[in-house]
């Protein structure tokens, strides 16, 4: 079957439009979603969490010497250059 030009993608097969669900149904559903997505999470363990926040953290300051050293080189190069 081919879509005409004024057919929506939201119609059921019996050719009725689909009746929009009212609010709080809308909402309990997207609840129970979000709650069983979360039950298919695999949380880490205090070990885990302790190591990958380490990480972040020593990463972080490698980039912040990083992005200071070469804001410290610009500003000298720039003042060389200016006076």
């Amino acid at each position: 079957m081919t879509e005409t030009r004024g057919s929506t993608a939201a119609t059921p097969e019996r050719g009725r439009p689909a009746a929009k669900k009212p609010l709080p149904a809308r909402i309990s559903l997207f609840y129970r979603q979000v709650m069983a997505e979360l039950r298919k999470v695999i949380w880490p363990t205090r070990k885990e969490l302790v190591t990958y926040t380490t990480v972040v953290i020593a990463f972080v300051l490698v980039v912040i010497a990083y992005v200071t050293g070469l804001d410290f080189a610009f500003s000298k190069a720039i003042l060389a250059i200016f006076g």
